[in-house]
Order: structure tokens, then C-alpha cells, then sequence
């Protein structure tokens, strides 16, 4: 299949890849010039902009950070409506307002006739280098099932949700129960260190039980190791939690935890930490405890 691929970050490099690996026709671009080159050494062709890259190709992939980068690579100067066919399909894999992706579909649709699925991605860096992301899916049913195996290039896990913003609202809960989930994470491992109990032995005594997540599992050994990495950044999940904020304001629902959860992210973003992976939230917990869970070397 003829893949047009816009955006190369963390997420999009790895993705776009493995729809090479796949034996998938890709062209790409992004304002990173040197993503675009890695990705034309590993078999890719490449467009000056949106609008060349999507000439000829059977679908379109957009993975962006936010609803304006989207709306911008679609209907935006050079964008892709501007060079792609009628029949061509839009999978936008952006995490963005669901609200506002039913208004880039509707008009994308209205301005050339494309139809679209928002299809947003969870796992961070490490499953998109893997595959086995788990892809969320909004849009036309049988949209969906025509491309199922190409998502499947990208994820272990590809779902169909509902209608066109579906995906979206899917990704926005998982976020929202993400960020919890490390945030009780941390603050059970500082509250476990100032104890006087190893919270390393903390965590391997209540992994396999309830308690136990892919997220403990995935965070924690992060946590006690002192990594910040950046697998998903801190700045992305407040953006993540901005749109659940918005979108659930929008429908006059109070989300306390959510809202709890952007408040310990924006103390992190203070402290110049915007760009650390998410399990940073621990040092939120040193902060304000005076207790660091990192282990010793």
C-alpha cells in the first residue's frame, strides 16, 4: 500500500518504519530534516511538503502533537488536501480534542470528499519501535476494517471504538488513568522510602497482586533507577490532559483527578522538566517529602 506519513517525531519515526518493515510504499515529511533523512536511508521516499508527499498514495498518516499541527498538515498552506485524490484516506494518529477532530473531518470531507478516522496511539517510544502499540479507533466502520492490517504494521492491539472522535476519547481516558496511575505509583514508592521499607521490596511484594499494572511495571524500575528519559514527555500529557480537561468541561463534567493530576504536571514543567518522561512525577514526590526512592549506586 502507498503510505503519505506526516510528522516523524518520537512516535511517527519508529511507526513509519515499521510500515517499511512491512513491505508498505512510504513517503514522508516533517520540518525535521534529519528524521526525514533516516527514514529515506531505511527505504522511504520524501516530499518537500504536505501536499507532495500525498500525491498518489492510497492513505494518509498524520502524527502530530495537537489539534492545530493537524488541522495545519491537512487543510492548512500545502497541506495535504491540497495534493491528494478524492478516494485517498486520512488516519489521523495524533492524541488530540476529540471535539476538534470531528470538525477537521467534517471539514475535510465538505472541502474534497476524503474521509477520515482518528486512530491515536498508547505505549510510548518503546512499543512504537516494537509495533505493538495499542491503537484506538474512531470513524466510518468500514473505513476501519479496509485498513486494519495496516494498523496492525504500527500496533499489537487495533480496536474500532465508534464514530469519527471515538479514538480520541478512548485516548483521552487512557491518559487520564495513566497519569493516576504513576502519580499513586510515586507517591506510594516516596511514602514506602519514608517509611523505612525498600521500596524496591515495596514493589516486587504488590506487583502480581491488585495493585499491579503495566503501568507499576513499566514506571517504577524507572523511578528506583533515577531515569527520566524521555519515552513520553511530561509536556505531551498536559497536553493530553488540557484536551480531557476541555472536552469533559464541555459537557459539564468535573474530572477532580484529572484536574489534580495537570496541577502535579505543571509544578513539573516549572522546575524546567517539560521534556522529562512521565515518571518524573517522582521527583515531584522528593520535592515535597524531602525523600528520594532513587537507588543507590
Amino acid at each position: 500500500m502507498k503510505v503519505g506519513f506526516i510528522g516523524l517525531g518520537i512516535m511517527g519515526k519508529p511507526m513509519a518504519k515499521n510500515l517499511l518493515k512491512a513491505g508498505h510504499q512510504v513517503c514522508v515529511n516533517d520540518f525535521k530534516k534529519e528524521a526525514v533523512e533516516e527514514l529515506v536511508a531505511a527505504g522511504a521516499t520524501a516530499g518537500a511538503t504536505n501536499a507532495e508527499v500525498v500525491k498518489g498514495v492510497d492513505v494518509i498518516i498524520t502524527m502530530v502533537p495537537n489539534s492545530p499541527n493537524v488541522r495545519e498538515a491537512l487543510l492548512g498552506k500545502d497541506g495535504a488536501a491540497e495534493g491528494a485524490d478524492e478516494d485517498t484516506v486520512v488516519i489521523d494518529m495524533s492524541s488530540i480534542d476529540p471535539v476538534e477532530s470531528k470538525k477537521i473531518a467534517a471539514e475535510l470531507k465538505e472541502r474534497t470528499g476524503m474521509e477520515m478516522l482518528d486512530c491515536p496511539v498508547s505505549g510510548g517510544e518503546p512499543k512504537a519501535i516494537d509495533g505493538t502499540l495499542s491503537i484506538m479507533c474512531g470513524g466510518k466502520k468500514e473505513i476501519f476494517d479496509k485498513y486494519t492490517d495496516l494498523l496492525k504494521a504500527m500496533g499489537g492491539s487495533v480496536v474500532y471504538v465508534g464514530e469519527i472522535g471515538s479514538g480520541n476519547v478512548a485516548k483521552l481516558a487512557n491518559q487520564m488513568v495513566v497519569a493516576a496511575n504513576i502519580g499513586i505509583c510515586a507517591e506510594a514508592m516516596t511514602f514506602a522510602k519514608k517509611m523505612g521499607t525498600d521500596p524496591e521490596l515495596v514493589y516486587q511484594a504488590i506487583r502480581g497482586g491488585l495493585a499491579g499494572s503495566t503501568v507499576m511495571d513499566a514506571k517504577v524500575p524507572m523511578m528506583l533507577a533515577g531515569n527520566y528519559k524521555p519515552g513520553f514527555r511530561i509536556d505531551l500529557h498536559i497536553k493530553d490532559l488540557n484536551n480531557a480537561l476541555n472536552a469533559s468541561h464541555a459537557i459539564n463534567m468535573p474530572v477532580p483527578m484529572t484536574a489534580h493530576m495537570m496541577e502535579v504536571m505543571q509544578e513539573l514543567k516549572n522546575h524546567d522538566e517539560g521534556s522529562c518522561d512521565h515518571d518524573d512525577i517522582i521527583r515531584y514526590y522528593e520535592r515535597m517529602t524531602g525523600v528520594s526512592i532513587v537507588k543507590e549506586k
